[in-house]
C-alpha cells in the first residue's frame, strides 16, 4: 500500500514544542484527523483536507483514517500532548484488527509533550521520583475503577498526574477525588492546578492539599500531587529522588 498513517502528538499548546518529526509528517499529509480543537491548530493548505471530530468518535475516527491510509492518503491523526497517553493511540490499534488488510499499512505513532510533563517543568520538578497519571474522566471507566487506583496510589505514595478533573458534565468528580486524597494524605501535601500550560492562558497555582478546591481546575487543567516528600522552595515545587 502508498499510504501511511501517522499517529502524532502536538504537545501542550505551544508550537514550538512540536517534534521536527510530526512537522513533517503534517507537511507531507493529504489529511489530518481529529478533536475539533486539535484540528484547529493545524493551517489549511492546498492538497490538505482536514477532518475534525467530537470527542467521543475516537473509534469512528481511527476507522475513518485507517481507510484514508488504505486508499493511498498520508493521514495523519492529531492529539494534545502524547498521542500514546489518553489518546489516539489505542483507539486506533483498538479497530486495527478488523480488516486483514489494515495490518498491512504504515503505520507510526510519533511522541509528544504530554500535558504532565510540560506541568511539571513550569513547577520544577514535582514528578522527580516514582510517579503515576490517573484520567479522572469516567466516561470510560466506572468511579469504583477511578477510586480504587486513586487509593491505592496514594497508599503507596506515588507522586500523581490527574487528567480531565472537571468538566461541565462532571462538575462533582474533582471533589470526590480531593475527599479520597484528604483521607489517605496529610493536609499539607502539596497540588499544583497548572492550568494551559505554554499557551497565553497559562496558570499555575501551588496549594496544600487542605486548601484545594474543585473550582481550581477545569478540563484544560493537570493537576499534580506531590508524595509526602514533595518541598515548595520559592516558587518551585520538587519531589526528591530518595524514596523514605
Amino acid at each position: 500500500m502508498s499510504g501511511w498513517l501517522v499517529i502524532a502528538g502536538l504537545g501542550p499548546g505551544n508550537d514550538a514544542l512540536l517534534t521536527g518529526e510530526v512537522v513533517t509528517a503534517l507537511a507531507q499529509a493529504t489529511d489530518v484527523l481529529g478533536y475539533i480543537p486539535y484540528v484547529a491548530r493545524i493551517p489549511p493548505r492546498p492538497g490538505l483536507t482536514l477532518h475534525p471530530s467530537d470527542n467521543r468518535e475516537e473509534l469512528a475516527r481511527a476507522r475513518h483514517a485507517l481507510r484514508l491510509a488504505a486508499d493511498g492518503g498520508r493521514v495523519v491523526i492529531v492529539s494534545s500532548g502524547d498521542p500514546g497517553v489518553f489518546a489516539m493511540a489505542s483507539a486506533v490499534f483498538e479497530v486495527l484488527g478488523e480488516n486483514e488488510a489494515w495490518l498491512n499499512l504504515d503505520i507510526r505513532v510519533l511522541p509528544g509533550i504530554t500535558a504532565m510533563l510540560a506541568a511539571a517543568a513550569r513547577a520544577g520538578a514535582p514528578l522527580g521520583h516514582d510517579f503515576c497519571a490517573i484520567n479522572l474522566s469516567d466516561n470510560l471507566k466506572p468511579w469504583a475503577v477511578i477510586e480504587r487506583r486513586l487509593r491505592l496510589a496514594a497508599q503507596a505514595d506515588f507522586a500523581m498526574a490527574f487528567y480531565n478533573p472537571r468538566s461541565a458534565s462532571r462538575p462533582e468528580g474533582l471533589g470526590r477525588v480531593l475527599a479520597v486524597l484528604r483521607e489517605e494524605c496529610e493536609p499539607e501535601r502539596l497540588l499544583v492546578f497548572a492550568r494551559a500550560v505554554t499557551t497565553p492562558q497559562e496558570r499555575l497555582t501551588t496549594v496544600k492539599l487542605a486548601e484545594a478546591m474543585p473550582e481550581m481546575a477545569d478540563m484544560r487543567t493537570v493537576i499534580l500531587v506531590g508524595n509526602k516528600s514533595t518541598t515548595q522552595v520559592g516558587r518551585f515545587v520538587y519531589t526528591p529522588r530518595r524514596a523514605e
